[in-house]
């Protein structure tokens, strides 16, 4: 297997990630779901004079991309929004997209159970055969219920993916599996034959070995299905506003750069802007934790 990081966690250049990860011994990048914010072509240049290569993007499905929207225009925007993603991992030679299909913290329902099937299914649908027609694997990645209502386990995320297509496949992501699974060893094994993606954080979010997941048997759970292609850190750090906080140095009191979209992502996900000491540090444990058992 090979180690690839999102870098969403913490506002800052493409070049200061890019030159971070390689310095860290990371292989690839999943690179975060802004296409209107990456020349590609720059960006390819810059990954190959570092010896990092695209594994792919996740989607950011923020303010109004939604699938299961009610509105069919907004459903449309939506759709459009992940094809896009799909067009930037194209030209980046990247693999796959994780994509989530409901707004990220919305977790009230805008129509029946069957409605929003359907709506999900088609929209999915849609996104899948453009994907197919330039080679890029989709993931559907269940996330936990406090930030969606819709595709919270491995379960739902595989029913959704075999109503889109032979070769529409999940994304799991450790951190959610630990919340929502009953046995996220068993998910795992569920998944087999339609595992495109993993993401690895640990139980409380923070850097894989800062936390008490069993970071050994999850890769030989890996193993044992076949998959054997990339471990996607991501992590995303819950900060202590505390006199107990062990980390003082993790708190950026000055971000740049960081969008007011971006800063409401963060903070919906517990966290804040991170100084870069404390992020070099989580990615440094991330890559540690997890060479040690590749």
């Amino acid at each position: 297997m090979e180690l690839s990081i999102h870098n969403w966690m913490r506002a800052e250049t493409i070049e200061k990630t890019v030159e971070r990860i390689a310095s860290l011994g990371y292989e690839k990048i999943e690179i975060q779901g802004t296409p209107e914010a990456y020349d590609t072509k720059y960006v390819g240049k810059l990954l190959r004079d570092h010896s990092i290569s695209c594994w792919g993007s996740v989607t950011l499905m923020l303010e109004d991309r939604n699938l299961l929207a009610k509105d069919k225009a907004q459903r449309a925007k939506s759709v459009q929004y992940v094809k896009d993603v799909v067009t930037m991992v194209k030209e980046l030679n990247g693999t796959m997209v994780s994509v989530v299909p409901a707004t990220v913290g919305k977790i009230i329902p805008d129509g029946r159970p069957d409605e929003e099937w359907q709506w999900a299914v088609e929209g999915m649908q849609e996104i899948y055969a453009y994907a197919e027609s330039l080679g890029i694997l989709i993931g559907i990645e269940p996330i936990n219920r406090f930030e969606t209502y819709f595709i919270n386990r491995g379960d739902q995320a595989l029913a959704l993916a075999k109503a889109v297509g032979p070769n529409c496949g999940v994304c799991l992501d450790t951190f959610h599996m630990n919340i929502e699974e009953d046995d996220m060893f068993d998910a795992i094994r569920r998944a087999k034959g339609r595992l495109v993606g993993f993401h690895v954080a640990d139980n409380n979010r923070m850097a894989p070995g800062m936390g008490k997941l069993d970071w050994k048997k999850i890769i030989a759970t890996l193993h044992e299905i076949g998959y054997d292609e990339v471990l996607s850190v991501e992590f995303c750090s819950p900060l202590d506003r505390t006199p107990a906080n062990p980390y003082p140095n993790s708190i950026e009191t000055n971000p740049e750069g960081l969008s007011p979209e971006q800063k409401k992502f963060l903070e919906d996900h517990g966290s804040s802007a991170v100084t870069e000491e404390f992020y070099t540090m989580l990615t440094k444990k991330s890559v540690e934790t997890l060479r040690a058992l590749l």
